[in-house]
């Protein structure tokens, strides 16, 4: 059964061009090795990190979207765990039908039902003042 995933990680800013560029084509071959396809990938480039990690403050950002089996994420994660210049990686398993939960709409009647609560507090402020007079009458 294929399943859509999205991989993030980042790699080390001292890295060359060269060298990222190698490591990335690497993981791209574990993909097309484990009969997986990939869909997209983004490269962001060198970028400011949140906080610091193996005090880096920079990193090189990617992204790879692609489709396959379940072991593809688990080796990708293994090779990442022995990369000294894998920095932080993220697996995400996608949704397959590719329907994204979205808000409801309000309902026409809801406007209509919150007015009335609405209001119920002027009601009760106009209210509110006679209640401490008719005391201080007693």
């Amino acid at each position: 059964m294929q399943q859509l995933y999205e991989t993030g990680f980042l790699l080390a800013p001292n890295l060359s061009e060269e060298d990222a560029e190698k490591i990335i084509n690497q993981l791209i071959e574990v993909i097309s090795q484990k009969e997986g396809r990939l869909i997209r990938q983004e490269r962001w480039g060198k970028r400011r990190m949140a906080y610091a990690i193996n005090r880096f403050g920079e990193a090189f950002y990617v992204f790879f979207h692609y489709e396959g089996r379940p072991d593809i994420p688990v080796e990708l994660e293994r090779r990442f765990k022995q990369s000294d210049t894998v920095l932080r990686y993220l697996t995400l398993k996608k949704d397959t039908k590719g329907a994204l939960r979205r808000k409801k709409k309000k309902e026409p009647g809801a406007d209509e039902k919150a007015a009335p609560a609405a209001e119920a507090p002027e009601a009760r402020s106009a209210a509110g003042p006679a209640a401490p007079e008719s005391q201080e009458g007693k």
